[in-house]
């Protein structure tokens, strides 16, 4: 699906804003029947949860709906008139006047309606839309909703953050031709100094096509036409981990000998691989230097915000990051757009994260893996709910060139019954979707390497790793050993590039002792030499990336005492001192290590 842009023959009007909202209950019957009453407002793009002081809006579970007033522009008599969602999450409805036009499952992918028949140019209509936050047996994320004794429902689910919901990002009311192009797909490749750009083009009717290939000066370096090709640049300018290079390839349909519909689509040139233990881009060694994230702020909760996005990357250049993961859910594009243009690595995640009853909230329970295969465990569409996920991240995702590995799901509980036959066709299909990117899945620590039925069909081994917190917690020695022995017995027995892609420690800004006492941030500090010294003498080890970011949000309970606190920045961004700690490390080794820059 591509992405709503303003061209020569599009247009684009943003719908954020302050929407009418309400809590679904008993007397909203029909919410898009006629206007909400009584309706409290909320911002767009935002969760609603932190944004009321009302806990029963907060701990609300079900169904909420946003309404507002949209008038089409008056100059779009002849175009198509596209009502599209960001993101909804988890599950969506959307109506025009009374009319539902749309519904969609997954709470972190786009879709669209296509409401010509329902509008008029120049005229209002009324746009309701429902999200409902529960998370069952058979979505993706997992969860269960149970009711308690006076009739409140309540969420549980096995994932470490917070239960966020709404309209996260934004929604658009966008114009195109009847015949538009529908669908580019573009994959890069190097032969000695030129550039190869092979290009295929989906369009919705009868026309013929025309693309050309642009350079950030503006100048035309290479043209094509029909609806398929290979394009060839020659001296070209490769998109690199630090040094991006974009060219803009603007794609045509024409009918006639008229341009009905015009597309760009940023393009960057390199290329992805695994080789060995190694893991090179443009046929580079790369390591990877960064870290979990997540779309987290207060207030906003899982909003989209600009600021922060401009912001985080500024701190990500300050310390020296190369690379994240889009932990545990696909990002909104704009991330993307903004790691495209930046230079920084991505590994994409799915919203597969939770699949495990060993764990809750990230930490063991004692019992958790009984009757739990994959077949019996979760419920009966639960594999067709992550095939589906995997579609879309994929059908969204697939021209950034910052992406160069799909992580199809974190944590789950690979080393039981039923694992390999589960997560074999997902591993395929992704394949089979897009063969040109290595494909993964995060390992828990208990998926030990003689137990994990899952890491077979992995290209990368992505290993989340706390020995030091969860496992031999303040003994860094112990730690230490642990962690070395198993990496080496990884390397021996899969011989393909390992990334820790979790380690750390939670820690209270400020809490500080001249002893090895956990959540200091001394012991954080401490923790991450012991793993920085253990990477360094394990040659299969490409990548670190630290767990977390940034503190954020997960939900109540005695686990967690306002979130998790292993971010070595705090929620608004203040930096701990493994923040400065990791700096000094990050930026030798990018003075160091092939493939990356300071």
């Amino acid at each position: 699906m591509l992405r709503p842009r303003i061209t020569s023959t599009r247009e684009l009007l943003a719908l954020d804003g302050l929407w009418d909202f309400a809590v679904d209950d008993d007397t909203l019957l029909t919410p898009w029947a006629g206007p909400l009453a009584p309706a409290l407002q909320a911002p767009v793009p935002a969760s609603y949860n932190d944004i009321f002081t009302d806990p029963s809006i907060r701990d609300h579970v079900g169904w909420v709906w946003y309404q507002r007033i949209v008038r089409v522009p008056r100059g779009w008599t002849d175009e198509r008139v596209i009502v599209r969602v960001d993101a909804a999450t988890h599950h969506s409805v959307v109506y025009v006047g009374d009319v539902l036009v749309a519904e969609h499952e997954g709470g972190y992918l786009p879709f669209e309606a296509d409401v010509t028949d329902r509008v008029a140019a120049g005229a209002e209509f009324l746009l309701t839309i429902g999200v409902d936050n529960r998370l069952t047996p058979d979505t993706i994320p997992p969860g269960t909703v149970t009711a308690r004794p006076d009739g409140r429902l309540v969420q549980d689910y096995s994932h470490d953050f917070y239960n966020y919901a709404g309209l996260h990002r934004s929604v658009w009311l966008a114009s195109r031709p009847a015949v538009h192009v529908c669908d580019v797909t573009v994959v890069t490749d190097i032969d000695g100094t030129t550039g190869l750009v092979d290009y295929t083009v989906e369009v919705s009717g009868e026309a013929s096509v025309r693309v050309r290939l642009v350079d950030e000066a503006g100048a035309v370096v290479s043209a094509g036409e029909g609806r398929a090709g290979v394009l060839r640049v020659a001296d070209a300018r490769l998109w690199r981990p630090g040094s991006a290079y974009l060219y803009r390839l603007v794609i045509e349909a024409i009918v006639g000998h008229v341009v009905v519909d015009e597309y760009p689509l940023s393009v960057g040139i390199r290329t992805v691989a695994v080789d060995g233990a190694r893991f090179p881009i443009n046929g580079e060694p790369f390591y990877f230097t960064g870290f979990g994230k997540h779309e987290d702020t207060a207030v906003r909760g899982k909003g989209h915000d600009n600021a922060y996005l401009v912001h985080d990357f500024q701190l990500m250049d300050w310390i020296g990051a190369n690379s994240f993961r889009t932990s545990h859910y696909p990002y909104a594009e704009e991330v993307l757009d903004f790691a495209d243009r930046n230079g920084i690595v991505v590994i994409d995640e799915t919203a597969a994260v939770g699949l495990n009853k060993r764990i809750e909230g990230g930490i063991a329970v004692a019992g958790g893996a009984e009757h739990n295969t994959f077949t019996s465990g979760f419920g009966p569409s639960i594999q067709d709910a992550h095939k589906r996920e995997i579609r879309e991240l994929i059908a969204r995702d697939k021209n950034h060139p910052c992406v160069v590995m799909w992580s199809i799901a974190n944590e789950p509980d690979s080393m039981i019954e039923g694992a390999d036959e589960y997560f074999e066709p997902l591993f395929a299909l992704a394949r089979e979707l897009d063969p040109t990117r290595p494909v993964t899945f995060v390992n828990l620590i208990a998926a030990s390497p003689t137990m994990c039925r899952a890491s077979q069909f992995a290209d990368v081994l992505c290993l989340n790793r706390y020995y030091g917190w969860y496992e031999d917690a303040g003994d860094l020695v112990l730690a230490e050993a642990g962690l070395e022995a198993e990496l080496r017995e990884w390397e021996h027995r899969y011989r393909r590039p390992i990334i820790v892609t979790e380690y750390g420690a939670d820690t209270i800004a400020g809490f500080h002792s001249v002893w090895d006492q956990p959540w200091t941030e001394e012991y954080q500090v401490g923790m991450l030499d012991v793993y920085h010294s253990v990477f360094d003498r394990v040659p299969a080890v490409v990548g670190e990336q630290v767990w977390n970011f940034a503190d954020f949000q997960t939900k109540s309970g005695y686990f967690r005492v306002d979130g998790n606190k292993k971010g070595v920045f705090t929620r608004d961004r203040k930096p701990k001192a493994a923040a400065h700690a990791l700096r000094t490390r990050w930026r030798e080794i990018g003075r160091a290590k092939p493939g990356t820059d300071d």
